[in-house]
């Protein structure tokens, strides 16, 4: 597949394919907000819940799909008020994580990963609407992190509340992408401030410079948990800090090249197959691969790293572009109706989901839009 036909295989499927099928099948006319599940058959499952965080993710498509001149903001606002009308618990609970189909509160508890796409969310809706109330919902959103979820050693964040488990890097890494939305959007210093401690967690802990990754999991004073959890190293996730922290640049201007070069170049040479270019789900930190499945996800980040070392590095992205895009036509985008997908394949190529999870869409969207919004300086620079 030439970068040409790489373009136009995107662009065709999520605007002829993807959006009008989930602006319809995926939104939930009869109890409000949108579906959870898809069948493979087209069809919504009627799962008994609805994941805060999914809703965060479908108003961010929907958003985004309405600043591009595609008709979804009256899609992103039916996701919007039945997340501010059911999830939101006030100023000392925040926001759920999840809830009943009907939109009564089914788990209460708060949740970072959740409340980095709440946040996410009214960022994009703002962005798209001007309403004034996805700015305020926003700031609260902010406040109650600040306030209810830091760890108690100050530096950076609970999971959950109460906490269990190890620490993670993931959330905070969501959280960093909502703070720059926001930021962006609105130029409130707080999202500003926010994403610079952040940024500094991951220099200072998340990233070890003497192997170039990114763990996954930490002790309570954020050194890598000392089992083999704390060895995982998740190829994607590395992919998606680059572009992360290549928009944080953007918006800073503070030169973070070297971490954005290392995090893609370790993920592009020890977590990609050579054989089909799909990207793994895990390897080790020596590089040794733990799970050579692939899911949707980590090819998408593949494509979006890309993009930042096209536009900070100069690299020529369109290797990259065109095996990752026939790798997610070729394994995942097969599905039926069009405008689906199978999210996850085991090492051998055998599916091993039995449903459409709509939490994927919020990463083809961005990955797809994202390709697309290069196209031309692409074409221009490489002759692509």
């Amino acid at each position: 597949m030439a970068a040409t036909e790489a373009f136009s295989r995107v662009r065709a499927w999520l605007v002829d394919e993807a959006l009008p099928f989930w602006s319809t099948r995926g939104i939930d006319t009869q109890t409000g907000g949108y579906v959870e599940q898809i069948g493979f058959d087209g069809h919504d499952r009627q799962a008994a819940f609805k994941r805060v965080r999914v809703i965060g993710r479908q108003i961010y498509v929907f958003s985004h799909a309405s600043l591009l001149g595609w008709q979804g903001i009256a899609q992103a606002r039916h996701g919007y008020e039945f997340l501010i009308d059911h999830a939101w618990l006030g100023p000392e609970k925040g926001w759920a994580r999840q809830l009943n189909r009907d939109g009564s509160l089914r788990d209460p508890t708060p949740d970072l990963y959740d409340l980095a796409f709440v946040l996410f969310a009214l960022g994009w809706f703002y962005r798209a609407s001007g309403d004034p109330g996805a700015r305020v919902s926003a700031i609260r959103t902010f406040d109650f992190i600040n306030s209810h979820m830091r760890h108690p050693s100050g530096k950076g964040f609970l999971v959950e509340k109460p906490s269990t488990g190890p620490r993670l890097q993931n959330p905070h890494m969501h959280l960093l992408e909502a703070a720059l939305v926001n930021y962006e959007a609105t130029e409130d210093e707080c999202f500003r401030f926010l994403a610079d401690e952040v940024v500094d967690l991951f220099a200072d802990h998340f990233f070890d410079r003497t192997t170039s990754t990114l763990a996954e999991y930490f002790s309570e004073d954020w050194s890598r948990d000392p089992g083999r959890l704390g060895q995982q190293i998740e190829p994607g996730h590395m992919f998606e800090w680059a572009w992360i922290l290549g928009n944080y640049q953007r918006l800073t201007g503070r030169d973070l090249r070297e971490y954005i070069n290392a995090l893609a170049s370790f993920a592009e040479r020890r977590g990609v197959r050579r054989d089909n270019h799909l990207t793994c789900n895990v390897v080790l930190s020596d590089g040794r691969v733990l799970d050579a499945g692939s899911r949707v996800w980590p090819n998408t980040e593949r494509i979006q790293a890309a993009v930042a070392m096209f536009e900070l590095c100069g690299e020529n992205p369109r290797e990259i572009f065109e095996s990752s895009t026939r790798a997610l036509f070729d394994y995942f985008l097969t599905g039926r109706p069009a405008g689906t997908w199978i999210d996850r394949i085991d090492a051998d190529g055998t599916t091993s989901v039995d449903h459409v999870p709509v939490s994927t869409l919020y990463h083809l969207m961005i990955a797809f839009t994202e390709m697309l919004r290069v196209e031309r300086a692409v074409k221009d620079a490489f002759h692509a």
